[in-house]
């Protein structure tokens, strides 16, 4: 499974970023709530929308998935 972000979709919000427990692992600033400040995250919001920098660290739990308010992020 590979992990896929539909930009058309995508609010920008950055829920799936906050919801996302690897995320918040590696950063403390998405564990506390707020975006990431790093690259090393699997995911971070830019230019108001979802960027992915490391998918291959992405565990596949669906959790962004399930948090994502227009479905704009799901695992193929």
């Amino acid at each position: 499974m590979e992990l896929k972000v539909n930009q058309d979709n995508c609010l920008g919000c950055g829920v799936c970023v906050v919801a996302c427990p690897v995320n918040a692992s590696i950063s403390n600033e998405v564990a506390g709530g707020h975006g990431s400040k790093t690259t090393e995250t699997i995911m971070m919001v830019e230019n108001g929308f979802i960027k992915l920098f490391s998918p291959e660290k992405c565990t596949k739990c669906g959790t962004c998935q399930l948090f994502c308010p227009t479905d704009a992020i799901w695992l193929e």
